[in-house]
């Protein structure tokens, strides 16, 4: 039964390609009108914003495609908004694209509907050449910055370099202050109010999570990514894994020929100092374009956390107290490197490799005290526990990928991916009871970990008519985990390996998967619907040892994954939008390992091999008002939720972290952007989103929670003249409850920066502080079965960076021959 679903996916592209384009070909209509983005070497540039302006208001706009292409429908009057319906008349073309210069056209005009001279439905087109950024600024008339957030396609992007307080930050630190994202003290990540984010790099996942994850996060440098979309209801053709859709981190690459580049460096002071540098390169020329990345940074960091336990009898009386304070310290040192080649074999025949590395290295030095209290609040007695972690966090990519334009119409992407993460910790224990007669305790752990992946994919393409395009794909991943952990305990200077603790962990999982869409317009409407396909097999196996039995688990589910939207355009300013798409959550391998990790003397973290996955249906009826205001209501279904959940052993007055599945979460949302310029000068982005949340679940009691909550992120920008721009940027959450057990107090930072362009516009200098009042701590309540604890977390957030960048570059004038399909052609894939 598998082999036969797979067969019917693998033969579903062809079957497309292979159909005739008349099915699906739309009759009627109105006249189209279409501007071309190419370069400065008549090559389509894809992904370009194009602002139809009129009157001094941007009335419309368009994300060009793969071909460079910008499709405007013209109706008798205007009646889009962001979806392409204009009236003929005069207008001026804003167009910006990352890699280029923005340009501002000379006022053209489009012909009205029924004037064009042709019959409906026929396409008319114009030209517009964007510069490198290496060009000279004087080729061009700007009249705009990039904006820090744009909303396109269903999405936030949130472009990097434009924000002069994300210099010098890491990518974890650009996410926290990102228009609805939230990141509590594990490091998890939450999009509009719901946890379960899919990562990718590059449009590749991660394959990461949990600590992994935010290590990886936390050491890369911000100075090597372009721009962060946020996707809360991904199409189908993304993998379905994200309950609440995904963060594509997109890394810096050139188009501009000839070679170009840039040079950033960042010192930070916070507590400790911080260094951050990067080196970006790009050569094209001919067929060929070559890029390389890299970056290094050291910085030395701290975690302050404090946490306070009351343990409670059966009739919730105090019957323990145990404060916790812990420190935290240590340096980090990471190595980044991209680099890669792209070469057209022909004018349909792109090939490229892309190798990846990283190299993070931890060494920290912690201190924490277990003080047991009497009634009136001394010390019974105190344990002080000093550990040493090192850690080697290293991976290693190759990603081949092809392009094959099979007509004008139809194309063909084909992907090839291996990710190695080999990952080394170890740390040593010193447990000291601080009182006459008391003991000490010395023990260690080495943890390796081995992660292995292989993935394919093959993407097909067909535009069967001018407003209508079908897709399909396949992929296949696997996964291979090795985990094992080693304690052992100082016993009369002899090392003893502890069997109790130690675990050797293996996990095997393959997924299997199958889509298909189809995306169009017809006159007012807009829409897609996508249907995904995914097959997930996976083995868990705990080897024995003397204490512990040897155990296997071995489980194997498959499902489908519908998507879609439809787009309503009122008028020029006012559309309606419904966004629906039902997504799915797999257990992370780290949280179905049984093995224990230990957090301190009484606070260990464990896994659970039997947990499921969990799934998720989203819906969004979003409402735009021209480019200046978006709002939403939303709602999400969570099923079979698996939440963090604590467990307690009385005895030895331990208590354990874990994850498991516990119920369902019903999550309302209401949602407000708001695109501002007050004055000349100064442009202003608001976002807040709203939550009620309602928890329910069973962890040896029914638990049932309600939330009100509240993310509210500003973004003013500035522009003062002469060189110098400047940002005021924070964000602000309410109470909130990512897990049924846990509720994190209100947070927030404020962030300022100015930035002042140099050495004839090739260089800048940016001074930044990044949360001004030191009010970003992490601070909640946590309650447990037979206890609760308060705990406040604070890091070295407060920082004063200044950063150096230098552009450089120069581009050659050779073109390749041009033939009568320039236009249709597409560019080298960008990324």
């Amino acid at each position: 039964m598998k082999n036969t679903h797979f067969l019917m996916w693998s033969l579903l592209p062809l079957s497309l390609l292979l159909l005739p384009k008349r099915a699906f070909c739309q009759s009627g209509g109105g006249n189209k009108f279409s501007l071309v983005i190419v370069n400065d070497q008549r090559q389509p540039v894809s992904g370009a914003t194009v602002r139809l302006i009129r009157n001094g208001r941007v009335v419309s706009s368009k994300v060009a495609g793969e071909n460079g292409e910008a499709i405007f429908e013209v109706g008798g009057r205007e009646s889009g908004g962001n979806k392409g319906v204009v009236a003929g008349g005069g207008y001026r073309a804003l167009v910006s694209c990352t890699g280029y210069q923005p340009k501002t056209t000379d006022e053209f005009r489009i012909p009205a509907a029924g004037t064009v001279g042709a019959a409906a439905g026929t396409l008319r087109r114009d030209t517009i050449e964007l510069l490198p950024l290496n060009k000279s600024l004087q080729e061009v008339t700007v009249t705009a910055h990039t904006p820090p957030i744009e909303r396109v396609r269903g999405k936030t992007v949130v472009n990097v370099e434009a924000s002069v307080t994300n210099m010098g930050a890491t990518v974890l630190e650009v996410l926290e202050r990102s228009p609805g994202v939230t990141v509590d003290q594990n490091g998890g990540i939450s999009l509009n109010g719901r946890q379960g984010v899919l990562v990718m790099i590059d449009d590749r996942p991660t394959y990461l999570s949990g600590d992994d994850l935010n290590n990886l996060l936390s050491s890369m440098n911000a100075a090597q990514v372009s721009r962060i979309e946020l996707i809360p209801n991904p199409t189908a053709r993304y993998d379905a894994a994200g309950s609440a859709g995904i963060i594509n981190i997109k890394t810096k690459k050139s188009n501009s020929y000839g070679l170009n580049g840039s040079f950033t460096t960042t010192y930070g002071q916070g507590v400790y100092p911080k260094s951050n540098n990067s080196l970006v390169l790009n050569y094209r020329k001919g067929s060929l374009n070559f890029f390389f990345n890299y970056s290094y940074s050291a910085s030395q960091y701290l975690t302050d956390l404090f946490a306070y336990r009351n343990y409670f009898d059966g009739n919730k009386d105090v019957i323990a107290t145990l404060r916790q304070p812990t420190y935290f310290k240590g340096t980090v040192y990471n190595n980044t490197l991209k680099t890669g080649a792209e070469f057209d074999l022909s004018p349909a025949t792109t090939i490229g490799l892309a190798l990846t590395g990283v190299d993070i290295r931890r060494n920290g030095n912690n201190t924490a005290h277990a003080d047991w209290l009497k009634a009136d609040g001394s010390v019974d007695s105190s344990i002080l526990t000093t550990s040493t972690p090192w850690g080697l966090f290293r991976n290693g990519g190759v990603n081949l990928h092809a392009r094959q334009r099979l007509s004008k119409d139809a194309d063909l992407n084909a992907d090839l991916d291996y990710l190695d993460y080999p990952i080394e910790r170890r740390q040593d224990f010193d447990n000291q009871l601080l009182a006459p007669g008391g003991y000490t305790e010395v023990f260690r752990s080495n943890i390796p970990t081995s992660i292995q992946i292989f993935s394919g994919k093959i993407d097909a393409s067909l535009r069967v008519s001018p407003m209508v395009t079908l897709q399909a794909g396949l992929k296949s991943s696997s996964n291979h985990t090795d985990n094992a952990a080693t304690y052992e305990n100082l016993d009369n200077q002899q090392w003893v390996e502890d069997d109790s603790r130690s675990n050797h962990f293996i996990y095997r999982e393959n997924i299997r998967a199958g889509y298909a869409s189809i995306e169009g317009k017809a006159r007012r409407l807009s829409y897609q619907a996508g249907l995904r396909y995914e097959y997930t097999s996976y083995t868990t196996h705990q080897l024995g040892n003397a204490t512990q039995q040897d155990s296997t688990v071995s489980r194997d589910y498959q499902s489908w994954f519908p998507s879609g939207y439809l787009s309503y355009s009122m008028d020029s300013l006012n559309s309606l939008t419904f966004t629906t798409a039902r997504r799915v959550d797999r257990p992370p391998f780290q949280n179905l390992n049984p093995f224990l990790y230990i957090i301190n003397k009484y606070t260990y973290e464990t896994g659970n091999p039997y947990l499921l996955p969990q799934y998720s249906w989203n819906f969004e009826l979003s409402y735009k008002y021209a480019e200046l205001l978006t709002a939403g209501l939303s709602y999400s279904r969570l099923s079979n939720y698996f939440s963090q959940i604590f467990l307690s052993d009385t005895s030895k007055t331990i208590l354990y972290y874990t994850q498991g599945n516990v119920g369902g979460v019903d999550n309302l949302g209401l949602s407000a952007s708001l695109s501002w310029h007050p004055v000349k000068g100064w442009s202003m982005e608001l976002t807040a989103v709203y939550n009620y949340k309602q928890l329910k679940g069973f962890n040896g009691n029914n638990y049932s929670s309600t939330i009100n909550q509240l993310n509210v992120n500003a973004n003013n920008q500035f522009d003062f003249g002469n060189g110098y721009t400047g940002e005021v940027s924070g964000f602000y959450t309410t109470r909130s409850r990512e897990d049924i057990q846990e509720l994190l107090y209100p947070a927030g930072q404020v962030s300022a920066g100015l930035s002042k362009a140099i050495l004839k516009k090739k260089g800048s200098l940016k001074l930044s502080c990044r949360d001004i009042f030191y009010t970003s701590a992490m601070e909640g309540l946590t309650s447990f079965p037979d206890a609760s604890e308060y705990f406040k977390i604070k890091r070295d957030s407060r920082i004063l960076a200044l950063s150096f960048t230098f552009r450089f570059g120069k581009s050659f004038n050779s073109r390749r021959h041009q033939d009568g399909a320039t236009e249709e052609k597409e560019r080298t894939p960008n990324e």
